[in-house]
């Protein structure tokens, strides 16, 4: 007989977030059929006892497996190692310390083979402590078959390549292998930058749903939202990805002024942030940003920085130097 791929793969990478796994795997359980796969991308962590955890955890919990990195490679390539091991007709993810609603997976799956959809876009709700807050994806036509460029602009407004979150959706494997699924490998964070970016450019159809079933845990003193370490400039090469892609894009010129604004964005929200960084690596991120700004012309810059708020406008023009009457 035959193997019958499973109708979902579920990507799952793990990286010390032991104190957080028995709920991931628990609201897997509650998610679980015969025709959905986990796999689980255990990224070599050693502060604490992760793999252990999933490999007791995951014996509950049917049609999974755990692979472990022989080295910690970063959440861009622990996906993509689960994404080379998936079999499933459609692929999603899942943080190692995020959970599910009982039922979404099949709820979400359903939805992207009702309209055919090469992807599908969720709301989620963010998780602190026990406050909860609903995000909603920014493109307000729902359950209806979309052209996944009509999403990117305006330049000055949230659209869906401004919501970049890898677990908030469903891929079809098409998408694989046309080259859009799978992350550049090696970015520890922004890994979901480019991914996003390319998806909106290249694919041919996808859909926003109003399903609520993913929660989005924030506020982990552990969480590399939280650390201040040269991680979290892998922003830069990011933004550099997503630039040197658009080059070729017919159109080229509005597409890169919307990058350039999110940059500035994601720029600005670091700096704001001195004290979460160590010394040595806020000076870095200073000066990696003075290169990035200086790169842009006087005419993108102000562009980018319309309406952006007196604060960040005020702590990027300080950085580049020589900016004078911008919009605030």
């Amino acid at each position: 007989m035959s193997h019958r791929p499973p109708r979902l793969s579920v990507v799952v990478p793990c990286f010390h977030v032991e104190a957080y796994v028995p709920d991931t795997v628990t609201s897997l359980v509650h998610n679980a059929r015969d025709d959905i796969e986990f796999v689980f991308v255990e990224d070599r962590s050693t502060r604490d006892r992760t793999y252990e955890a999933l490999l007791a955890l995951t014996r509950r919990l049917p049609n999974s497996r755990v692979i472990r990195h022989e080295h910690n490679s970063g959440l861009a390539t622990a996906r993509n190692t689960g994404i080379d091991a998936a079999e499933g007709r459609y692929l999603t993810f899942l943080d190692g310390d995020d959970w599910l609603a009982p039922g979404y997976l099949t709820a979400l799956v359903d939805c992207a083979e009702h309209f055919d959809a090469d992807f599908v876009r969720t709301d989620h709700v963010q998780a602190d402590g026990t406050a909860r807050t609903l995000h909603r994806a920014p493109e307000g036509r729902r359950n209806t078959l979309l052209d996944p460029r009509s999403s990117i602009l305006p330049v000055d407004a949230t659209t869906m390549v401004d919501y970049p979150y890898a677990w908030a959706g469903v891929y079809h494997r098409r998408l694989l292998d046309r080259g859009l699924l799978r992350f550049h490998d090696g970015l520890r964070t922004a890994e979901d930058r480019p991914w996003i970016w390319a998806l909106h450019r290249k694919a041919d159809s996808y859909v926003v749903s109003s399903l609520r079933g993913v929660f989005y845990r924030r506020g982990l003193a552990a969480s590399l939202t939280r650390i201040g370490d040269d991680r979290q400039l892998d922003f830069f090469r990011a933004f550099t990805l997503v630039l040197t892609e658009l080059a070729d894009d017919p159109r080229a010129d509005a597409l890169r002024r919307k990058a350039l604004r999110a940059y500035c964005v994601v720029m600005a929200h670091h700096l704001l942030d001195r004290d979460r960084f160590d010394r040595a690596v806020y000076a870095e991120l200073r000066s990696r940003s003075a290169t990035a700004l200086a790169r842009m012309t006087d005419a993108e810059l102000d562009d980018a920085l319309v309406g952006m708020g007196e604060k960040r406008v005020h702590t990027l023009r300080r950085v580049r130097g020589g900016m004078k009457d911008i919009a605030t």
